[in-house]
């Protein structure tokens, strides 16, 4: 890969660009951004080897595009990069929603539609920013790749290499599969989590409530630290399979309340022992 352009040179973009350079992948990466001082810092941080303001100029005999900024902008990025694409060159996202991205690219590219490959990579953390971004991210995580009838053959190969380069596992499944998914085991556990911070911070007594948290309140909330923009457009663009998981949610809160009421203890321990066991079950095949 002779030269890659990464619109978002963020924790994402940036771990992409490090992983690839220590695989020896790319061997010149743009970065394309919303801010001078993002991407400054990414060449501080030498992070990519070159920043550009100008679409036309930065994605110019470009092998991939790789776009890693928040779902929101996809449009705006494609509209920007639709005057200026040639034939050769493969666009990929890394955005956590697929239908929203899938639909906006075949409007906004028409015939060059079937040069774009829908991409999430499951791997990221709390922190933001491309000073956050490590070259081992990617490192034994997957990678979900979305690719319609239309798409390119070529362009799936090549997509898929690339992430194998950052030493991710790949899979691929279609879009309203991948967004039913990530609703119920990612989408949802971040509203939860934003939720019980919130609902504490504003509380008359927090300072007291955050002085006492301990582990289990750090763990089940760490996500709460995670960018506000990001998940702002990720729960708005997977609005209908997250509407339909806070249902699912709040049965079972539901039921969990109503067992309190009862003072069912046995009932209560039944329903911890299924969660206890589906949760070690999963953790476990995780180490294997």
């Amino acid at each position: 890969m002779k030269k890659l352009v990464i619109f978002g040179v963020g924790l994402i973009g940036g771990s992409v660009a490090l992983a690839l350079k220590k695989a020896g992948l790319a061997t010149h990466i743009v970065g394309v951004g919303r801010t001078e001082k993002s991407l400054k810092e990414a060449l501080d941080l030498g992070v990519i080897d070159s920043a550009e303001t100008n679409v036309n100029v930065a994605i110019r005999d470009a092998d991939l595009i790789l776009i890693a900024a928040p779902v929101a902008q996809t449009t705006a990025i494609l509209q920007s990069i639709k005057p200026h694409l040639n034939k050769q060159t493969v666009i990929t996202d890394a955005g956590s929603t697929k239908a929203d991205v899938l639909a906006c690219a075949k409007t906004v590219l028409g015939a060059q539609f079937n040069q774009f490959v829908g991409g999430h990579p499951i791997a990221g953390a709390e922190k933001s920013g491309v000073s956050a971004a490590k070259s081992d991210l990617f490192l034994g995580k997957n990678v979900v790749l979305t690719p319609t009838p239309a798409t390119n053959t070529d362009a799936v190969t090549s997509v898929t290499k690339f992430w194998q380069a950052t030493g991710a596992n790949v899979s691929e499944m279609s879009a309203e599969i991948h967004d039913g998914i990530f609703a119920a085991v990612s989408h949802l556990p971040h509203l939860l989590a934003f939720a019980l911070v919130d609902d504490i911070a504003s509380r008359p007594n927090a300072a007291q409530l955050f002085s006492f948290a301990a582990s289990g309140f750090r763990d089940f909330t760490r996500i709460a630290g995670s960018h506000p923009e990001m998940w702002r457009d990720i729960s708005l663009a997977n609005k209908a399979a997250l509407l339909s998981e806070l249902t699912a949610y709040q049965l079972e809160l539901s039921q969990l309340k109503q067992l309190l009421e009862h003072e069912d203890g046995a009932g209560l321990q039944a329903l911890f022992e299924r969660a206890s066991v589906a949760r070690n079950n999963w953790a476990n095949s995780k180490v294997k």
